[in-house]
């Protein structure tokens, strides 16, 4: 018996995940030795390992890779969920508001923030990569960065004020960088 997984993806992006000349899917089946199948009608990709695949993990890590490039990121920056301490998290907007457009297009308003300024903060204070496609808001980065996103995401998405927003990013932060540099005051040899 066979393991193997899929994910359903949007039609559009069925490109980014090909790649050009099939490049990035290449990538994607030497990186983690699965194989895909790609169904360009439905959007829905297969991942099986390999015949020389030892690790059955590997179908989940990049069925995440493909996951994140159909929720918008660029191949390079899903391409960074080969490293095991890198996570992808994910927020379906559609669980929160229903169908109800205009409450998403105004969160996905708020996330993104005036010219991509807050979407931009939210990658510079935590480290974490955020991607806002179609109803969803999903963050790539350390479990740290990615939980700290989440939160400000969170904290967004109850209608917080950005100024709100930007202190509690601040705060993490600093907390983040004062945590790095005890770390390597441990790590020092004797």
């Amino acid at each position: 018996m066979s393991t193997k997984t899929s994910t359903m993806i949007p039609r559009e992006r069925i490109g980014v995940v090909l790649g050009r000349d099939g490049a990035t899917k290449a990538d994607i089946e030497r990186a983690f030795k699965v194989k895909l199948n790609v169904s360009s009608d439905s959007g829905m990709i297969e991942v099986t390992p390999s015949d020389d695949n030892d690790d059955p993990s590997t179908i989940l890590r990049a069925k995440d890779v493909v996951t994140a490039l159909g929720r918008g990121f660029s191949p390079d920056r899903a391409m960074t969920l080969t490293d095991d301490e890198v996570v992808l998290d994910i927020i379906d907007l559609r669980e929160l508001f229903g169908k109800n457009e205009s409450d998403i297009n105004r969160i996905k308003g708020r996330v993104i923030g005036s010219e991509g300024k807050m979407r931009r903060l939210l990658e510079e204070m935590t480290d974490a990569k955020v991607s806002v496609y179609g109803c969803t808001i999903a963050t790539i980065g350390e479990f740290e960065s990615v939980s700290a996103a989440r939160q400000a995401i969170d904290m967004l998405i109850k209608g917080k004020q950005h100024s709100s927003v930007y202190k509690f990013l601040r705060k993490t932060k600093s907390e983040s960088k004062r945590r790095k540099t005890l770390e390597l005051w441990e790590k020092t040899p004797r």
